[in-house]
């Protein structure tokens, strides 16, 4: 309705090509008159249903038809009167509640997208404030527990200084989750270096040792890949204090954690194994922000990553990473 005027121009231009007659004439007028009509009904339609829309633009097109059907049976001789019926009762109101149906369809399909898209962008935000409070979560609670024991009168200068750096590193870290999730994208690598797995991973290690004495988990390893691959270094510290902590906590009532590292022909392996048997079960399902944010930081630096549940056993974790060209030999 809203392009009824140029319509009406359009259809009065091609029936000018069979030749100006009275037919032409009488469509000016009709088209004409009803063009406008139904301009300034457009608001007013917008406001009915799907169903009555449909049926109005049927309406108008049989009421428009029978008009002009009344005109041209006064001019047209008896023995057309059957086919004049066919042409301006029966295709032109048909033809419209056709087509007036599958436009309805088509935007009522635009509408439920676009309201799906709406949907996923409200659930990823929220995915993405959860995943901000449990990523920052991460460096506050060792930087809590390094304040801790800074209140400790006995400490001395060496290790307040060493504990005084990791806390300002800690916090650091913080800083750069939240600017991580500003952005609101896929982790992005935008510092490449040379990353000495065994090195990064033993860092790690000895800054979430308090959380696991906490939990009393025991922490053993065998780091033994000497290869060394390309990544953000920090990005790689976020992503395995991530999975190490989450296999802690898991562990509630203390365990056992196994930390390993190999050179195979062409990778570095990466496992990491819970070998406690008493843990829940339901604690290991990979659902957590974390544990997703660690994972999008692996692909992200291109590795890949292998789950085994092996029920009353263990859970393992392997990455795969590619080791730098220079070291493949």
């Amino acid at each position: 309705m809203r392009l009824s005027p140029i319509l009406a121009l359009i259809l009065i231009a091609l029936r000018g090509v069979h030749g100006i007659d009275f037919g032409f004439y009488l469509s000016l007028v009709v088209y004409s008159i009803f063009s406008f009509i139904l301009w300034f009904m457009y608001p007013w339609f917008l406001k009915l249903t799907s169903k009555y829309r449909i049926l109005l633009s049927a309406g108008i097109t049989l009421f428009i038809s029978g008009g002009i059907l009344v005109l041209a049976l006064s001019v047209a001789s008896s023995d057309k009167m059957l086919d004049l019926f066919f042409a301006y009762i029966i295709v032109p109101p048909l033809g419209v509640a056709m087509i007036s149906y599958i436009i309805e369809m088509i935007e009522n399909n635009i509408l439920l997208q676009q309201l799906l898209v709406k949907a996923e962008k409200m659930e990823a935000v929220e995915q993405m404030g959860a995943a901000i409070s449990h990523e920052i979560r991460n460096p506050l609670t060792t930087s809590i527990g390094f304040i801790e024991l800074l209140d400790k009168d006995s400490l001395n200068q060496e290790k307040r200084n060493q504990y005084l750096s990791i806390l300002k590193n800690e916090l650091d870290s913080a800083e750069r989750i939240i600017q991580d999730y500003l952005a609101y994208s896929k982790p992005v690598i935008s510092s490449v270096e040379a990353l000495n797995v065994q090195k990064e991973l033993t860092l790690v290690i000895n800054l979430l040792q308090p959380l696991a004495n906490y939990y009393s988990v025991k922490v053993s390893t065998n780091l033994l890949s000497t290869k060394l691959m390309e990544g953000d270094r920090s990005k790689f510290h976020q992503c395995f204090i991530n999975i190490i902590k989450y296999f802690i906590e898991c562990m509630p009532n203390g365990g056992a954690l196994l930390i390993e590292t190999v050179d195979t022909g062409t990778n570095i392996m990466i496992s990491i194994q819970n070998t406690d048997e008493r843990r829940n079960e339901e604690q290991l399902k990979m659902t957590s922000h974390g544990m997703t944010v660690a994972f999008n930081i692996v692909r992200a630096m291109k590795g890949t990553i292998d789950v085994i549940n092996k029920f009353g056993k263990e859970t393992v974790i392997q990455f795969t990473f590619k080791p730098i060209k220079a070291h493949l030999k």
